[in-house]
């Protein structure tokens, strides 16, 4: 595993490389966004990683989900995302959780285990009651905002969420974590404007979501990125 790390020792060093190993990492939602993010994690040798998504591998995800393929449509994506971060590497640790993290799943979550959480689901009533529950046992947390109906990939940014702007998605997180008296809150927005979606749902009148590979990945990959700057800094600092 050590060999297999080699470039990234290079740059941070063996003791950052072992704070990675010894780091255990909760990501919720592993589609689009939650997908690449957990790719980055696996090969930065985060050493525990647990992994909440409660959909299967549909043919619908093929266009932007790093964990689907033509060979796992159909499986549960906990299980599909577990085969292949340890193809990656061997040695992770890998907690399945194929359900839908709400007010109603919290309990079955010990979150003084975690050392970072990432926040890539999609629904406001889930994102806020994760946030509001790392933020009470003082886990770290990032969370992604709307990728869908972009683009533009350069558009992404790292910002508190009281800092964001244009995103649809960052509004509503604002007022309601405002509500509820979160202060700060890390997030991953984008300042694109949406584009429209041409389908309708002619059931429900609504347009489907749309969305390419290029927003979602970068998004992920910042996340990731994001986490693991911050493991080895507290890592220094802790020691």
């Amino acid at each position: 595993m050590q060999e297999q790390l080699s470039r990234l020792e290079n740059l941070i060093g063996n003791e950052k490389l072992n704070i990675l190993k010894n780091s255990r990492v909760a990501v919720f939602g592993i589609g689009g966004v939650g997908g690449y993010a957990l790719e980055a994690l696996a090969r930065s040798g985060v050493g525990t990683i647990d992994i909440i998504d409660s959909d299967n591998v549909d043919i619908s995800n093929l266009n932007r989900q790093i964990i689907s393929l033509n060979s796992n449509i159909g499986q549960p994506k906990v299980e599909a995302a577990e085969k292949r971060v340890k193809d990656i590497n061997p040695e992770i640790v890998v907690n399945k959780y194929p359900l839908f993290f709400d007010a109603a799943t919290v309990e079955k979550f010990d979150f003084e285990t975690y050392d970072y959480v990432i926040d890539a689901i999609d629904t406001v009533t889930s994102k806020i009651e994760l946030i509001l529950t790392a933020q009470k046992y003082n886990v770290p947390i990032i969370s992604s905002m709307g990728t869908g109906n972009k683009l533009e990939a350069y558009r992404l940014e790292v910002s508190d969420i009281y800092k964001t702007s244009v995103c649809p998605l960052a509004r509503v997180m604002r007022y309601e974590l405002k509500k509820r008296g979160v202060k700060k809150l890390k997030v991953v927005y984008s300042k694109e404007e949406p584009i429209k979606p041409q389908t309708v749902d002619t059931n429900a009148g609504k347009h489907i979501p749309a969305s390419a590979v290029f927003v979602p990945a970068c998004a992920g990959m910042i996340l990731a990125g994001e986490v693991v700057n911050d493991l080895i800094k507290k890592g220094n600092k802790d020691a």
